[in-house]
């Protein structure tokens, strides 16, 4: 596979960081510039109007700062960053398509049952709508228990 450019969309967990080295490794192996992403969501509304935080997110520069502490594994692996705004999976997609990456490598934590019906899969949107291939790596249990 020749490529020329691979996005890796990172949520600066543990479980992106194995996904990472392994989109490095193909971008190394195939040429192309790594794209590192992060999405930042806007706060949501919720009931008459309120905004609704969470957990506080960090500012936008802060996200700037930690998106640019994101390198590829190997060096000599060309690569730029994004920081982008929206819905994790249609931002990604959306990119994606801009960019006209050839790739998407992602981390997935790899919830089932009840806690993935409650907190959905940003992985398994971004699978279903993207138009390029997806890689999803879900760590090893061992080594995600590790980390």
């Amino acid at each position: 596979m020749k490529a020329t450019k691979i996005l890796f969309p990172t949520d600066f967990s543990h479980t992106g960081d194995a996904a990472l080295a392994l989109a490095t490794s193909l971008a190394r192996d195939t040429g192309a510039t790594l794209l590192i992403v992060h999405v930042e969501e806007p706060p949501t509304a919720y009931g008459g109007g309120e905004l609704y935080y969470g957990i506080p997110e960090p500012a936008t520069e802060d996200l700037r700062k930690m998106l640019h502490k994101v390198e590829p594994t190997d060096p000599a692996v060309p690569y730029e960053h994004r920081l982008v705004t929206g819905d994790p999976a249609n931002a990604v997609v959306r990119l994606a398509e801009e960019e006209g990456v050839d790739m998407i490598v992602l981390g997935t934590h790899g919830r089932t049952g009840l806690s993935r019906l409650l907190m959905g899969s940003v992985a398994e949107a971004i699978v279903r709508r993207a138009k390029c291939p997806v890689l999803s790596y879900r760590k090893p249990e061992k080594e995600a228990a590790e980390a």
